[in-house]
């Protein structure tokens, strides 16, 4: 079952990041898996929210996978558009934990000079879905996520698909061989939407 993956990356991130690259290179050499949509998203978060939405009536893609603010982002579209999403390490309350990253920012991927305000940090709390559908959610966690704390995501999705790795980062090393397992989970969770024939 081929599929159209959105990948969502994460904060001071971008479609050149190793991950994304990871992702991109594995759908090639596996073209039956699926396409790949990797956008570079606006450090503004209604910005890039807007960009998500364009893009999803544009192109429908038909799983999202996010990374750290990216599963953020994932998770609010999930919801509204009722699609699977895989999680890696995903920002459980941004507008706190991106709070010591208020000011001036350069984005090392795309060169961008830019500046995060207090208005932003409440564009994120507008986004928070007021409750989550576990069966939609694929999370992959490391513990040793100096970033993040993965035992959060844990209880935040409480019910949802759950990988978590011990000793894997933030950045999740071992994301390469994980993907045979996402592609599942997406096609499993289509397999289970379909009516049952007759």
């Amino acid at each position: 079952m081929s599929q159209r993956y959105l990948y969502l990356h994460g904060f001071q991130s971008g479609p050149q990041s190793l991950k994304a690259r990871e992702t991109a290179a594995w759908l090639q050499q596996h073209p039956a898996a699926g396409q790949l949509l990797c956008p570079q998203l606006s450090p503004y978060p209604a910005q890039a929210m807007q960009q998500l939405q364009l893009l999803i009536a544009q192109q429908q893609p038909t799983a999202l996978i996010g990374s750290s603010l990216g599963g953020f982002y994932a998770t609010a579209l999930a919801e509204q558009h009722r699609l699977p999403a895989v999680l890696i390490n995903p920002a459980i309350w941004p507008e706190r934990e991106l709070q010591h990253f208020l000011g001036p920012l350069h984005n090392p991927y795309t060169g961008e000079d830019y500046r995060l305000g207090r208005e932003h940090m409440q564009q994120l709390v507008a986004m928070r879905p007021a409750r989550l559908t576990p069966a939609r959610y694929f999370l992959l966690l490391g513990t040793a996520d100096a970033v993040l704390d993965w035992r959060e995501a844990v209880r935040h999705y409480a019910g949802a698909r759950q990988l978590v790795r011990n000793g894997d980062d933030h950045r999740l090393q071992a994301w390469p061989q994980l993907l045979p397992g996402v592609v599942r989970f997406v096609d499993d969770y289509y397999r289970r939407q379909a009516p049952a024939a007759g």
